[in-house]
């Protein structure tokens, strides 16, 4: 049988090292493979297929691979596919004597591991009665749905939790409960036993208080979590009366089927004879349940199954690395490792083997050596599967590493970005034209530190990308939008509202301010009339009430009062500066006019906000703020796929605000030219040629304050989990008096505390091993807002120890004098702030160049003054909405359209649909593009969108519940439209239907012809022959102009291309037609340099007279 190494030279591929070539020729029966970090599982896993298929072990599609995310899931496939496809030009040297022809066709079953879940419900849900058509709720349409709950919730609800943190404490305990497959009544009783003995044990010695403090936090607690089950019950109600279930239901209910239904694992190791199972080191208890069921020794029933059928040795091989085991607050269980042996066991009964991938393929020697130590406790301690050291390849460069210790935060952040500066200069230098900086990340502990980090690299003069939902909300340009909205939405919006009067378009003084408030309390007092316009009008309804808290609070404390209102009834003149009077008045035209559109749906709204705010033109001046917009587009339009409004999208971006946690591993895009700053859990699976770990400082990484279950909602009591066996058990004192008591619960938390400091430990080997080259490490004494400073952490030191062999650090502040406070963080700040700030000089001379220039050109008799920014103080009052400049200029447009003709030229940056536009009429383009109009909503539109919604949920599955990378769907509660069940039905009916996409949705940004072109892609499809075919769903009929549709399909091909790393000849593109079930793929489609001079042919077109 020909071996792994030859067949690699067969296929023209690096032959495996000794570590991965056992691996891959590994017999077909139980395996676990420790995999470190960058030791090349993934390469491995697509080998070992290839070999079984080459040498007549296994059919391709007898082969299941399991991994967590689309992303890697779709990287696996594709190796193989590739390799299959390079196997079939081989001369018969497979070891079976077979030609190339006689291999057999077919692909492996990649998928995620939820993927896998939804089709055992879908094939198999009818044997325990459950519905296998029920809609999967997306994390956004399950916040809101549980939000709905609470919202509508008449019982008594004896907690201080506002709604919003109501509603994330229910979900907690939902998917908790659903993790380790247990119901809320249990979780019911069990508090109600835990409480009863806190509260029943008799006081201690000398105790004054009913109740001791240690105890106090703990039932209170308790009592919060217990209150809240009946919303979790109801929660649970309005799923199964919508007919709709959430990603931890799809694991629950698998769970369960395969359990009491052991002919569905008879099914499943029949149709599936080799199965590989990545990450496994990050599966929770219901899919350790799943796969034990299915492949392995189920519930310890032995060698024999269902009809007598062999249970033990089926060859499963699952991949992990116990120190990369760092998601357990997410349902993750660092048992399932170590347990794989015995869960899945030999033939004959005996443990199965254990094999290891110890050879780094990205890291450098420097940055091992501090990997490995770091990591030592982890890798030979406990419970867990021991694993050795990493060991770099022999031609591994030795790598840089840069540390220092810093006085403050800022001094350290500052630090950290000139260094990586330097770094990207000197790239820049040495490459010559053409030269792009190294791929560079920064990896923070807390989403809190993101803001800092990320305006520290912008002053170095670096391109910034802030990776993640939370991180994303506190971009300028995002926060401005969000606050735009949130003063629309809510008026009493203070802090929203001071962003923006005080930002860089309104720039409202602190005087101006003041009497702004001044008058924002004069209306909000308790004699103010109903209609806001003084006496005369109606009486106020709650003027009695609005009275009495005014007399018992100060009227700063009410809440009531609001800048927004103020501003459109600004009382005296006299009262405000004249420029700041003007500024409040276009400011509140400003507000009123896009108040009027808030009954747009949400992609359009804030669409509309990002022009009206001119952020659209100031993100293309910032050069890396259109990818956070488009970012956060993408954000609204998933949460808008539910059928959201304003107001539910600001309670989801408030409730997403204060998770700290990151993406989904692997799922982080990567481009080039940008530092990338993102949360250390979210950068697990990705690398980078420099990554620095910033803050390593006291209670910052490694955080050491945390929960135990006694007070986290998210965590279950021990005895109600299903990894019980391998965490601390609560120590009960017989007898014990609340003394005792707490004694026992302090101790029982400093075990957990050690539990948590590991996996903090785990993180920090997780970010060490992101870097390929350079790796730069460091912390703080004074962080901002400390009362007193708090130093390096032991990580810190730690590393610093371990790095003085290879290099001093940079700097090693001291610590500082007792008495020196906080006079060491002087803070001072110009305001209002200059918003062009040190580019001001340049950016003057360039205006003045301008203005001179317009003034050259002016006509005799001047045109209206256009509403642009930076003219605040250069309006009339007098049309404080400006209709009469706006119907002045349209007038003036359409009698100037019979005279002449003016020349449009592309955007740098131009969507797909555009460009179809520009094949089909370019005239008409160009209209658009010179005053763009938004899109009239329509039910066909609108079906369209929610068709390719279910679409997408059929075909998609995740992993992990993410903020960053939410798929779209729709909730339940919007009705049923016999249009879209019709254009259901026609799809189930066609082939596609029975194919699996690699991928589903695919949003790209690519270059092409010069030009920047946008896009998302319906689906992507393996071929057989190692190629890929790009389809669109068309919901319509088909185009008149089919030349000019084509251009779709081209642009998507080559964003797609470029995206894979492809040849273009090896990707297909194909629309279908659902309602007619035709699928057409146009020949001869545009290349690059066909679309190249489609735009050249377009580029400055004339926009002929209406």
């Amino acid at each position: 049988m020909i071996s792994a190494i030859d067949l690699a030279r067969e296929l023209g591929l690096p032959a495996p090292t000794a570590e991965q070539a056992a691996v891959i020729e590994a017999p077909l029966e139980p395996g676990l493979v420790v995999a470190g970090a960058g030791s090349g599982k993934t390469e491995t896993m697509a080998a070992r297929v290839v070999y079984l298929i080459a040498t007549g072990q296994v059919r391709p599609e007898q082969v299941l691979g399991l991994t967590f995310t689309r992303k890697a899931a779709a990287a696996l496939a594709q190796r193989i596919r590739q390799r299959l496809a390079l196997l079939t030009t081989l001369r018969p040297r497979t070891g079976s004597g077979r030609s190339p022809a006689d291999l057999p066709a077919g692909d492996p079953d990649v998928s995620t591991y939820h993927a896998f879940g939804g089709r055992l419900i879908a094939d198999f849900g009818p044997l325990a009665g459950i519905e296998p058509a029920a809609r999967v709720l997306t994390p956004t349409g399950a916040w809101q749905l549980a939000r709905r709950v609470v919202g509508r919730w008449d019982g008594d609800l004896l907690t201080d939790l506002g709604p919003d943190q109501v509603t994330e404490r229910l979900l907690a305990i939902s998917s908790a409960l659903a993790d380790h497959l247990t119901d809320v009544d249990l979780l019911s009783d069990e508090l109600a036993t835990v409480l009863d003995r806190l509260r029943s044990a008799p006081p201690g010695p000398r105790q004054r208080a009913a109740l001791h403090s240690g105890l106090a936090g703990p039932v209170k607690r308790l009592q919060d979590r217990q209150w809240i089950l009946p919303l979790v019950a109801a929660y649970v109600r309005a799923k199964r009366d919508r007919g709709v279930v959430d990603f931890a239901d799809q694991m629950q209910i698998a769970a369960t089927l395969v359990r009491e239904h052991p002919r569905i694992g008879e099914a499943m190791r029949e149709r599936y004879r080799v199965v590989l199972l990545d990450e496994y080191q990050d599966t929770g208890h219901a899919q350790r349940v799943i796969l034990r069921s299915l492949f392995g020794d189920r519930d310890g029933a032995g060698r024999a199954g269902g009809h007598g059928q062999a249970r033990w040795g089926h060859p499963v091989t699952a991949v992990g690395d116990p120190v990369q085991s760092i998601y357990s607050w997410r349902g993750a269980s660092a048992s399932n490792l170590p347990r794989f042996v015995t869960d899945f066991p030999l033939a004959s009964g005996r443990p199965s083997s254990i094999r290891s991938l110890l050879t780094s393929f990205r890291n450098p020697g420097a940055v091992l050596a501090l990997a490995n130590e770091v990591s030592r406790p982890v890798r030979q301690g406990g419970r867990a599967v021991e694993v050795g050291e990493l060991r770099p390849t022999p031609a591994a460069d030795p790598g840089r590493l840069r540390y220092g210790l810093f006085g403050t935060a800022e001094q350290e952040n500052a630090w950290l970005a000139e260094a990586i500066a330097g770094y990207w200069r000197d790239a820049l230098d040495e490459g010559g034209a053409g030269a792009t900086p190294p791929t560079t990340a920064v990896l923070v502990r807390r989403r809190s530190d993101m803001a800092d980090t990320a305006d520290a690299l912008r002053a170095a003069g670096l391109p910034v990308e802030v990776v993640g939902l939370g991180g994303l909300l506190d971009e300028p340009e995002v926060a401005d939008l969000v606050a735009t909205l949130r003063v629309l939405v809510d008026p009493t919006a203070g802090p929203a509202a001071m962003r923006l009067l005080t930002g860089a378009r309104w720039q409202l003084g602190a005087a101006d301010l003041e009497a702004l408030a001044a008058r924002a309390r004069e209306l909000a007092g308790p004699a103010r009339p109903a209609d806001g316009h003084g006496a005369g009008g109606p009486a106020d309804p709650t003027a009695v009430v609005r009275s009495a808290v005014a007399a018992a609070l100060p009227v700063e404390d009410i809440d009531t009062w609001s800048m927004v209102d103020a501003a459109g009834d600004l009382g005296p003149a006299q009262a405000y500066s004249a420029a700041g009077h003007r500024r409040l008045v276009r400011f509140a035209a400003h507000l009123a006019r896009l108040r009027a559109r808030l009954n747009q749906p949400l992609p359009d709204l804030i669409a509309d906000l990002e022009r009206a705010c001119h952020l659209d033109v100031e993100s293309l001046v910032a050069g890396t703020g259109r990818a956070h917009l488009d970012a956060f587009a993408a954000v609204v339009a998933e949460v808008a796929a539910t059928g959201a409004g304003p107001a539910e999208l600001l309670e989801y971006l408030d409730a997403a605000a204060e998770r700290e946690d990151g993406l989904t591993p692997g799922e982080v895009p990567q481009p080039s030219g940008r530092v990338q700053v993102l949360t250390v859990h979210a950068a697990k699976g990705l690398e980078w040629e420099i990554v620095a770990v910033p803050h390593l400082t006291e209670g910052v990484f490694p955080i050491t304050r945390g929960s135990t279950w006694l007070g986290d909602p998210a965590q279950l009591p021990p005895q109600l989990r299903g990894d019980r066996d391998d965490l601390p058990q609560l120590a009960w004192p017989a007898g014990g008096t609340q003394k005792d008591l707490a004694d026992a619960l302090a101790a029982h938390a400093a075990e957990f505390g050690e539990l948590r400091l590991t996996e903090e430990r785990r993180l920090l080997y997780v970010a060490l091993t992101r870097a390929e080259r350079t790796l730069l490490f460091s912390g703080h004494h004074w962080g901002t807002g400390l009362a007193k400073p708090a130093g390096p952490s032991p990580f810190l030191e730690e590393c610093a120890a371990l790095a003085r062999p290879f290099a001093e650090p940079d700097e090693w502040a001291p610590p500082p004098a007792t008495d020196e406070g906080q006079q060491l963080l002087p803070r001072t700040a110009v305001w209002p702030i200059d918003p062009l700030g040190p580019r001001r000089p340049h950016v003057q001379v360039g205006a003045d160049r301008v203005l001179q220039a317009l003034a050259d050109l002016a006509a005799a008799e001047p045109e209206p003054v256009e509403d642009r920014p930076g003219t605040a103080d250069e309006v009339d009052t007098g049309d404080p909405f400006g209709w009469a400049a706006d119907v002045t200029t349209l007038l003036a447009e359409r009698s100037d359209r019979g005279r002449e003709v003016h020349e449009v030229e592309l955007p740098g940056t131009i969507t797909v649909t555009s460009l179809v536009e520009l094949a089909d009429d370019p005239a008409e383009l160009a209209r658009r593009l010179t005053r763009p109009v938004p899109t009239e909503s329509s039910g066909r539109l609108s079906r369209g969108t929610d068709f390719h919604a279910w679409l997408e949920h059929r075909f998609r599955g995740e992993a992990l519940l993410e903020l960053s990378d939410l798929p779209g769907a729709g909730d339940a509660w919007v009705g049923a439209d016999p249009e879209i069940e019709d254009l259901k039905r026609r799809f189930l009916a066609s082939p596609w239907a029975d194919r699996v996409p690699i991928d589903v949705e695919v949003p790209f940004a690519s270059r092409i012809a010069g030009l920047g072109v946008r896009g998302r892609v319906d689906a992507i499809f393996a071929d057989a022959d190692g190629g890929i075919t790009v389809v669109d769903w068309k919901t319509g009929h088909s185009p008149l102009r089919e030349d000019a549709a084509a251009v779709q399909l081209a642009c998507y091909r080559l964003a797609i291309a470029q995206l894979h790393g492809l040849p273009l000849a090896r990707v297909r593109a194909a629309f279908h037609y659902v309602r007619s079930g035709v699928t057409q793929s146009p020949a001869n489609l545009l290349d690059a340099d066909g679309i190249e001079a489609l735009i050249a042919r377009n580029t400055l077109d004339p926009v002929p007279p209406r």
